[in-house]
């Protein structure tokens, strides 16, 4: 982007707001009272992803992205502490939401952000104004083989299920994938 149009730009925020304990961080930019449009992340990424969109469109649009729990630089807390369910993760970006008194949106699903913002827009289908999805799926049928090892592990957490898992899809090679 050439400087012209970089100085031009509302510069992006980098926050923290606390929701049930967690530090959940998130990037801002635009005018308060433009359309708000909510970016969520895919897997394995964070709000990081929506670092070069976000200047191209805050001259128009109020951007918000959060790092789910566990995700960038928001609280990574154990198992032990958090359920990362798809459930319990749309329940934390409700929250946000609530928080940042954001009351009328449109959603950017990315991925792994699909399934969180579909339970969002579930729960309060009055607030949201429009979906944007890129690469989500909304049936189980699309998930195929990819998932296998996730829902194994889900379904008994097990070592050996963990460290399958960690085989197939914490790699090098599975993030260029």
């Amino acid at each position: 982007m050439p400087n012209s149009v970089q100085q031009n730009q509302p510069q992006t925020m980098h926050r923290t707001v606390e929701i049930d304990g967690l530090d959940i961080f998130y990037r801002e930019a635009g005018p308060a009272d433009a359309p708000t449009i909510l970016l969520l992340h895919g897997f394995p990424t964070s709000s990081h992803m929506f670092r070069n969109l976000i200047p191209r469109l805050s001259d128009r649009f109020h951007l918000v992205a959060p790092d789910f729990p566990g995700f960038g630089a928001s609280s990574m807390p154990s198992m032990e502490e958090f359920e990362y369910s798809f459930d319990n993760i749309a329940q934390v970006i409700e929250k946000f939401i609530d928080k940042l008194k954001i009351n009328s949106y449109s959603l950017y699903l990315m991925d792994y952000g699909a399934p969180v913002g579909y339970r969002v827009t579930a729960h309060r289908p009055d607030r949201v104004e429009s979906l944007i999805v890129q690469n989500g799926n909304a049936y189980d049928e699309g998930l195929l083989d990819f998932w296998k090892p996730i829902k194994a592990y889900w379904n008994d957490k097990t070592p050996e299920n963990a460290k399958v898992l960690r085989d197939a899809l914490l790699t090098i090679e599975a993030t260029k994938w």
